[in-house]
């Protein structure tokens, strides 16, 4: 097909949610925000929530400014994060609002979970690193909740908002496969799994493969937004999936989506599950086109964001950009952290927990908002190259280019900083690649582009990149990886709070 075709991507992430206007030619993919809202979750008596009421105003808000444009749209689909999920009743309403994956409620669910299976079963079923804010641990801290036994569906959030569009309850595979409830050798839900660790199996809706025709925009949304009955589409819905996707690359490959969280990893054809894949906690996430995806999730900019917010709270309220340029004027290597110490895990005062990490491992103290962005990046460049090494020894592949799609790739301190950690080529963008990567498979869906090469090659055609090489300064950051490595080996006194 050649003729102009109209997407429209909702890309909703952990700290901002996005509507574009994807334009596909045939050949290339003209990108157009127009919608932007913040996702902020509310904290109240019983926990931390996700305001999903909010969000699905804002999804119809995008949808109702393309349909004033007289936009005439082939297709729409929704992209979200993963793991979080909400319950509905028998008749489709909300349970209660979503809770947020940063919620303490799951403390202790990985330890129980464990007395009923153990880990490397659990593993070797579902291929996913072990982290407490896991759709499974999440749904056993229902166990003796009303909430779970008034459940008759639960909806991935992506699932969610395609349902309040359409009416039609699925949940799309890739954002399946981010539970630690989907079977890797049966290609369905892990029935077994369930059964034994007591998570009720008759909430769980069908999966269904990205690029699913999921229904027609609802009579009451066409009425709300005035669009007509436009298809929806079960595109890639969870957003590092989709991300990658848009990588402009031929395989192999590393990327890095950088954003809240930084996933890292490479793309493979089957699914990593060895001793070595679970001692390293490394996850296998469904991809588009028959790929997996094997990764380590990385804490990312999360701890710049929850510092930006007590700084802002405190009447200060620098852009990235500013914090870039006082992070340039700052010494190098002047102290470092563990990204992914869970310390660091829950919201609060970020700077503080940074200080006190310092304190417990016997460095210098960070005080100054430069220092502070400047020990998160270096880092964050580190953790990188730590991850890097152990992908490449665990699934055998080379990856001589780093891929940094995301946000991150805006961050140019950050792009060069991560050239210099790994000694590779770093290749930024694009900084949209999750609503590349979602238009471009509705785009397939609707029969414009036949492969996931094809989609890489309009991405390629397309996309706006910039290119780090490595600089020589092998010695200094061999040094900084050796303190680094230590500071992850060595257990610390007392717990961050």
């Amino acid at each position: 097909m050649s003729a102009r075709a109209d997407f429209l991507a909702v890309d909703l992430g952990a700290e901002s949610g996005r509507v574009f206007l994807g334009g596909f030619d045939g050949e290339r993919v003209e990108l157009r925000e127009v919608h932007r809202f913040p996702n902020v979750p509310v904290r109240v008596a019983d926990g931390l929530h996700w305001d999903v009421l909010r969000i699905m105003h804002e999804v119809q808000e995008g949808l109702a400014k393309v349909s004033r444009e007289g936009v005439d749209l082939t297709s729409v689909g929704v992209d979200t994060w993963g793991v979080d999920f909400a319950l509905l009743d028998r008749d489709g309403s909300l349970v209660s609002n979503p809770y947020h994956y940063r919620d303490p409620r799951t403390e202790g669910m990985m330890e129980r979970a464990a007395e009923r299976v153990s880990e490397e079963e659990i593993y070797r079923t579902t291929g996913i690193q072990f982290m407490p804010l896991n759709t499974l641990y999440q749904l056993l801290a229902f166990e003796d909740s009303p909430l779970l036994e008034a459940a008759d569906t639960l909806l991935m959030m992506p699932d969610l908002i395609g349902y309040w569009l359409t009416g039609e309850k699925a949940c799309e595979y890739t954002v399946a496969t981010t539970t630690q409830l989907y079977d890797l050798d049966t290609g369905d839900w892990a029935w077994e799994l369930m059964r034994r660790i007591n998570i009720p199996e008759c909430i769980f809706p069908e999966i269904i493969p990205p690029g699913t025709q999921l229904g027609t925009l609802l009579p009451e949304v066409r009425e709300e937004i005035g669009l007509g009955e436009v298809p929806v589409t079960a595109t890639v819905t969870h957003d590092t999936a989709s991300a990658v996707v848009a990588v402009p690359a031929e395989v192999p490959f590393a990327y890095i989506s950088s954003g809240t969280w930084s996933l890292v990893g490479v793309e493979t054809p089957q699914p990593v599950t060895t001793e070595e894949a679970l001692r390293r906690n490394f996850t296998n996430e469904g991809g588009f086109g028959g790929t997996v995806r094997l990764l380590k999730n990385v804490m990312g900019l999360w701890l710049l964001q929850e510092c930006r917010r007590v700084w802002a709270r405190d009447g200060h309220d620098y852009s990235y950009e500013e914090l870039v340029r006082l992070a340039k004027a700052a010494p190098p290597f002047g102290a470092l952290v563990d990204p992914d110490h869970p310390g660091f895990l829950a919201p609060g005062n970020m700077p503080a927990r940074i200080r006190e990490f310092c304190a417990k491992t016997g460095q210098n103290l960070v005080e100054e908002p430069g220092a502070v962005a400047r020990c998160v990046f270096e880092s964050l460049a580190l953790k990188y190259r730590w991850v890097l090494e152990r992908t490449e020894e665990v699934s055998g592949q080379p990856a001589e280019t780093i891929h940094i799609v995301g946000g991150g790739a805006r961050n140019t301190m950050l792009c060069r900083l991560t050239a210099d950690a790994t000694r590779r080529p770093v290749v930024a963008g694009p900084v949209e690649a999750t609503a590349l990567g979602n238009v471009m498979v509705q785009a397939y869906a609707r029969g414009y582009v036949g492969s996931l090469e094809e989609i890489r090659d309009v991405v390629q055609f397309s996309a706006e990149v910039q290119t780090y090489a490595p600089e020589d300064k092998a010695d200094e950051w061999d040094e900084a990886f050796g303190r680094f490595s230590e500071l992850m080996d060595a257990p610390l006194e007392g717990a961050v709070t």
